[in-house]
């Protein structure tokens, strides 16, 4: 029985992921020059640290050395997280951006088209909408089970965390002059 490059590389590198707390999310080989690029994305539920990145790196190129799964030929090991426009194809996923608005394409079978919207809660079957209303209107509830999702990706709000903080201040500064007429 034959297996692929990749399969030994993830066989490999898969567990010694695990033992650090992370996901191994992808695995790639890609030519660059003379050398091969192998590029290792790990995850994790609180995200993933740049000394975590550098001590696995370490931790991999050990057991790389130790193997021929990489042939003889030069190559660069790189450990990163995954970048903020990497699609959402996994339960896990969709729970590690829940609160952050997505953009989902959808199936034909759920109607086509498109959706942007904050994720509210996620289970095994599906995701939970909060679809911003527009032109003065409340925003609306929506469900979407994973099959009808045919692809979906974060969308990065510049502004979000400067528009909470002054909905926080502004609700302090209410409870304050509360407390103060009482």
């Amino acid at each position: 029985m034959s297996t692929t490059q990749s399969e030994r590389l993830r066989g490999l590198l898969e567990p010694l992921v695990g033992k650090k707390g992370l996901d191994l999310e992808e695995v790639e080989v890609t030519p660059a020059g003379k050398r091969r690029v192998l590029r290792v994305v790990v995850d994790s539920d609180d995200g993933v640290q740049l000394d975590t990145c550098a001590e696995l790196s370490r931790t991999l190129s050990a057991a790389l050395d130790e193997t021929d799964v990489m042939g003889g030929s030069p190559y660069v090991l790189e450990v990163t997280s995954p970048g903020a426009d990497r699609l959402l194809t996994e339960q896990r996923h969709y729970r590690r951006a829940s609160g952050r608005l997505v953009k989902a394409d959808l199936t034909d079978a759920a109607g086509g088209g498109e959706v942007t919207a904050r994720i509210t809660a996620v289970d095994d079957e599906g995701i939970d909408l909060e679809v911003p209303g527009v032109k003065g209107r409340k925003p609306t509830r929506r469900r979407l089970a994973f099959g009808d999702i045919a692809k979906a990706r974060v969308e990065i709000e510049f502004n979000r965390k400067a528009a909470e903080s002054r909905a926080q201040d502004g609700s302090a500064a209410a409870d304050e002059e509360g407390k103060e007429e009482a």
